[in-house]
């Protein structure tokens, strides 16, 4: 996670040196972009820095697809978005597969949770809590502010930014992108929130809490836990804990701020325990063998609910140790007595494509499709079907229909470049495949595939000019990376 941490903060440091930084530098004649009292960058800017961050971070970090995953975090950060301060803010919450205790904030809204951290809380409303700090964080624009406190800055760095700008001026998309994608190198920064950022994160998240319906006193609860359990970890401390400093009096103040509002008793929502039983599964350091005893000890504890949960988690668990029919018959039965529970349906999907019985998994996402059609994983999930069962023509068809919005999506550009590759057209499956390449942070392998592509004897002249522009993009970007780690 330093390595995480690191590109992060870099990114920013460079967003803001770009946009606010060298505005007083009188030898250098550049746009008056703004204050600190103000706009520092652009909505249309401040988008493309998000994408290219999000670029960077996918190629270093394990980010979930799961669409019960997705959907689930998705739900609930804009729930608490909807209730910030800002609500027209544009956000993107995803979930990173790490055991490590971790969130954090980046451009263009773009928050990360770490499923250690989702399987660390004991509530629902323990997760939004730090959700909520999170979006504090964005809305409260404290990740620029704490630019404009450091002033840690060395001539090598200012020199390798005036060179960044340059090529941010001459194409803007190219120029974020590349300064996004870099990595520290030699300019090794860090930009800590302060404690005035970390109370006013408390204090705005708090009551995005109490808005959203959830318990404000389990974010004091969620940071006491996480200090008790620090004095077991030594210099290994979760990373929130490095980036969130946790104090008594902190703690103490959240607690006081929470109290002021009624108490509510706050239900934890079956979506959130299937989805803690899933990463569970998934988690690093966990043996099936070990799992099935862990749920088999708890499918008769707790409420209806809660057992079925534990069920959930067993079934999941038989999946993964190609027992089929156990799983089968769980799920069926989860199904029946909770026919509004998509995850139950979406297990049984999933388990008939490991069975690979494909009708009857098509079968299943279409109802998915269906009743939840703004998920655009069950999309991905079909056509993906659609391939493995050998229909590549149907496939492109379905992808022709994905909105516009998920095009820029890794999926969808993996999905085309194995459709076409089915279909014996190796210039779009190389096309395609640049632009997952790109999509997912590695412009290199990108341009490999490019060039594959305009060797192929398929290459018309249409092909052949957009292929050209996009290895200019790609080779631009790296060039601008490669004179960033030299400076």
């Amino acid at each position: 996670m330093k390595l995480i941490k690191n590109s992060l903060f870099f990114t920013l440091f460079i967003h803001f040196f770009l946009f606010s930084g060298l505005r007083a530098a009188d030898e250098i004649k550049l746009p008056d972009m703004g204050d600190s009292t103000g706009t520092l960058i652009s909505p249309a800017q401040e988008k493309l820095l998000g994408a290219s961050f999000f670029r960077s971070i996918r190629s270093q970090l394990e980010i979930s697809y799961d669409p019960d995953v997705q959907q689930y975090i998705q739900t609930l950060g804009q729930t608490l978005a909807a209730n910030s301060d800002t609500p027209t803010q544009d956000f993107y919450f995803f979930v990173v597969l790490s055991d490590d205790i971790n969130a954090f904030a980046g451009p263009g809204g773009y928050i990360g949770i770490n499923s250690g951290l989702i399987l660390s809380s004991d509530s629902e409303s323990e997760l939004a809590s730090v959700v909520a700090h999170e979006i504090a964080h964005v809305t409260q624009r404290h990740i620029y502010r704490s630019y404009e406190a450091s002033s840690r800055m060395s001539l090598p760095a200012a020199a390798a930014m005036v060179a960044a700008i340059i090529i941010a001026t001459q194409a803007p998309e190219v120029g974020l992108g590349a300064l996004s994608a870099i990595q520290a190198g030699s300019l090794q920064m860090q930009i800590d929130f302060t404690r005035d950022n970390e109370q006013e994160a408390d204090r705005i998240g708090i009551r995005i809490l109490e808005r959203s319906g959830f318990d404000p006193l389990s974010m004091p609860a969620f940071f006491e836990k996480l200090q008790l359990a620090s004095r077991y970890y030594g210099e290994g401390a979760p990373e929130f804990l490095r980036t969130h400093p946790v104090t008594s009096s902190r703690i103490s103040d959240t607690r006081g701020r929470a109290e002021k509002y009624p108490y509510r008793q706050v239900p934890d929502s079956q979506t959130y325990r299937l989805i803690k039983a899933k990463l569970r599964i998934g988690s690093e350091n966990t043996k099936l063998n070990d799992l099935v005893v862990y749920f088999t000890n708890k499918v008769n504890q707790g409420t209806a609910e809660q057992r079925a949960a534990m069920q959930y988690g067993l079934g999941l668990t038989f999946i993964k140790k190609q027992q089929f029919d156990k799983a089968e018959e769980i799920f069926q039965n989860l199904h029946q007595h909770y026919p509004k529970q998509q995850e139950y349906l979406t297990a049984l999907a999933q388990a008939a494509v490991n069975q690979q019985d494909f009708e009857t998994a098509k079968k299943r996402y279409l109802k998915l499709q269906q009743q939840f059609p703004g998920n655009i994983e069950y999309q991905f999930e079909y056509i993906s079907i659609l391939l493995k069962s050998n229909q590549p023509r149907l496939a492109l068809q379905h992808l022709n229909l994905i909105d516009y919005r998920y095009q820029q999506h890794p999926r969808y550009y993996l999905l085309r470049a194995r459709a076409y590759g089915n279909l014996k057209d190796n210039v779009n499956l190389h096309r395609y495949m640049a632009e997952y390449f790109y999509a997912i942070g590695q412009p290199n392998t990108a341009i490999l595939q490019i060039t594959l592509a305009q060797k192929d004897k398929g290459l018309n002249f249409y092909l052949s000019a957009i292929l050209e522009d996009r290895l200019n993009l790609f080779q631009a970007e790296i060039l601008a990376i490669k004179q960033l780690q030299e400076q």
